[in-house]
């Protein structure tokens, strides 16, 4: 059975700090690419950073992009989001989610198993 578990969110001021893990199991990790999403009340769910598996290749919302950093560790089977210089706008349920392909995608609905997701809020 394949499991996603997401934890490090919580409540932080603007300018400040978090780091998410996506921890794995029941899947050949190497092979899965992981995403992160996040949903705002009232808002669809975005994609905001994914890594593949094989060549390190990632990818980053425009929003995001020189603020947020993901990493993997093949060997603890977790998937890292660090998150930095966080906004009011970053508030969100944070979602990973993987897909069996080596290579990373961009639209959620190429992710066929997800977490439960965790709370990120950033206070003005």
């Amino acid at each position: 059975e394949v499991q996603l578990v997401e934890s490090g969110g919580g409540l932080v001021q603007a300018g400040g700090s978090l780091r998410l893990s996506c921890a794995a199991s029941g899947f050949t990790f190497d092979d899965y690419a992981i995403g992160w999403f996040r949903q705002a009340p009232g808002k669809e769910r975005e994609g905001v950073s994914c890594g593949s598996s094989s060549d390190g290749s990632t990818y980053y919302a425009d929003s995001v992009k020189g603020r947020f950093t993901i990493s993997r560790d093949n060997a603890k089977n977790t998937v890292y989001l660090e998150m930095d210089n966080l906004e009011p706008s970053d508030t969100a349920v944070y979602y990973c989610a993987a897909t069996p392909s080596p290579r990373w995608a961009r639209r959620d609905i190429d992710y066929g198993d997800w977490g439960q997701g965790t709370q990120v809020t950033v206070s003005s």
